[in-house]
């Protein structure tokens, strides 16, 4: 690179960011074919999650109680079969994994399609949820197969722009996802079948991109550095600690037991991104009628993620990390209030007005995840001991396992109390009182969320005794994100 691009590197921090894609040419085409299935993957997953309570309700006939509870069964398995996934992909390869997991997923959003549109067929409810649990292990296995991949087919120096363009790729799926609703729902005017089903045509596409551009499975190396890893390989070669030593040490060090406390503490602002699927799609109903474009507010997060994560990652080390975790997670807990506000301060159009509500509050939340999400890996790996970052990262999930339990089954109960089926017209003739209202809810949860990270700056100084500071202990960004979505 000449001198005259190192400068405008420097002062322009796009441009700094898409240059360290440069490193992308070490990669085969099994990296790209692997981007290609990444994006049709997430495209499906996300446009089925933000409609999947919708499409068991009106397509299936669940009630608000029972969708929840089918909802948690399935994320829960999402969750769980992780911890499994990742052997099984390890044994059989990146191809055969693939192979295995969108073959299936292919067969059984195909299933869930017509589950959804043939009322005739018997014990049709039963079936959908054998269908989502069976589907579930598929949707793991393809996530941990796409982890296992960006580092088989990424050399040590593009390791980190690959998984940034993977964590890109996944975010601008859940941007088409949207798209993909409402074309569905307001375009064309087709039952949410159509959008849990739309799994099977990216399936389809998974398959044929697998079988045309991944074929070898060899790790891959830039210049020189399989003779270097190779050599550092072997001079620092210790014995390794079995999984019961290392679980052992971890729960000695009260670097733990900090590590834990703030992850529970953050666990109401996790929380919002459950709501999003669980509660949001039944509130805009109601509040906007069957014409809400659910699609185009669920385009508002990916969108910013991205557009945020290139402005902000190269002014994100100027700040105190745990600072920017806590006030990130502040900002996503005060997205909830914006759904509290009056709504005549938005519009004197009832409906115009919740839109533009619940435009605000996707706004705010995003704003405050770009800056809190990446950072709390980031705080992870420097209050771990060296040594055990990863094992950190995976005890983090269990109390947000949990948690999305628990919020996922009571969310029936929760739009029962406070947006039941027919409460958007006594809304607007001004019949319900706050406590009774969606605004109700939403100021509870909101207490919940904005609790946590103030609780966590006020404990500051305890949340990071001993933590390292510094580069080299950072995850490879993007690395934890598929946990999150599940």
């Amino acid at each position: 690179m000449s001198s005259a691009s190192v400068t405008e590197t420097k002062k322009n921090p796009i441009v700094a960011y898409f240059a360290d894609f440069k490193v992308l040419k070490d990669n085969p085409k099994e990296f790209w074919g692997i981007q290609a299935i990444n994006f049709l993957d997430s495209t499906a997953y996300f446009a089925m999650l933000s409609v999947a309570m919708l499409y068991l309700r009106t397509d299936l006939g669940f009630g608000l109680k029972s969708s929840g509870y089918v909802m948690t069964a399935f994320t829960s398995m999402v969750t769980i079969s992780m911890l499994f996934s990742g052997v099984v992909g390890d044994v059989m390869g990146v191809r055969k994994s693939l192979w295995l997991s969108m073959g299936l997923k292919l067969l059984l959003s195909g299933s869930l399609l017509a589950l959804g549109l043939v009322k005739s067929i018997p014990g049709r409810q039963a079936l959908v949820v054998l269908s989502l649990l069976a589907m579930a292990p598929m949707l793991a296995l393809i996530q941990t197969v796409f982890q296992a991949a960006n580092v088989r087919f990424t050399s040590k120096r593009s390791r980190s722009a690959g998984f940034n363009l993977w964590y890109l790729f996944m975010n601008v799926g859940a941007f088409v996802a949207g798209e993909v609703i409402d074309r569905v729902r307001l375009t064309y005017k087709l039952p949410n079948a159509w959008i849990v089903g739309f799994g099977a045509a990216t399936s389809l596409l998974a398959l044929l991109v697998t079988g045309s551009l991944i074929h070898s499975e060899k790790q891959v190396h830039g210049p020189d550095e399989a003779e270097a890893e190779a050599a550092a390989a072997k001079k620092d070669e210790v014995p390794k600690k079995k999984a019961l030593e290392i679980l052992k040490d971890m729960v000695r060090e009260s670097a733990f037991w900090r590590f834990l406390c703030l992850v529970g503490v953050l666990l109401g602002v996790r929380a919002v991104f459950v709501y999003i699927y669980m509660l949001m799609p039944q509130y805009w109903i109601e509040v906007m009628g069957k014409e809400a474009p659910i699609g185009l507010l669920n385009q508002i997060n990916p969108f910013l993620i991205v557009a945020g994560l290139i402005l902000f990652i190269p002014i994100a080390n100027r700040w105190s990390v745990f600072r920017m975790l806590t006030v990130g997670a502040i900002i996503s807990a005060l997205s909830l209030f914006v759904l509290t506000l009056p709504w005549t301060m938005f519009s004197t159009d009832f409906g115009r007005a919740h839109f533009r509500m619940s435009a605000t509050m996707m706004v705010v939340l995003s704003i405050g995840e770009v800056i809190w999400s990446p950072k709390l890996s980031e705080y992870t790996a420097a209050i771990a001991p060296k040594g055990q970052e990863g094992a950190y990262l995976g005890m983090s999930m269990m109390p947000w396992f949990i948690a999305k339990m628990a919020v996922s089954a009571m969310s029936g109960h929760m739009l029962e109390r406070w947006s039941p089926d027919g409460i958007g017209d006594k809304l607007r003739a001004g019949q319900v009182d706050f406590w009774h209202s969606p605004s109700g809810m939403w100021f509870v949860l909101g207490i919940w969320a904005l609790s946590g990270p103030i609780i966590a700056l006020m404990a500051e100084k305890w949340l990071t005794k001993g933590a390292r500071w510094k580069a080299e202990d950072v995850p490879a960004p993007g690395a934890d994100a598929a946990s999150e979505a599940a």
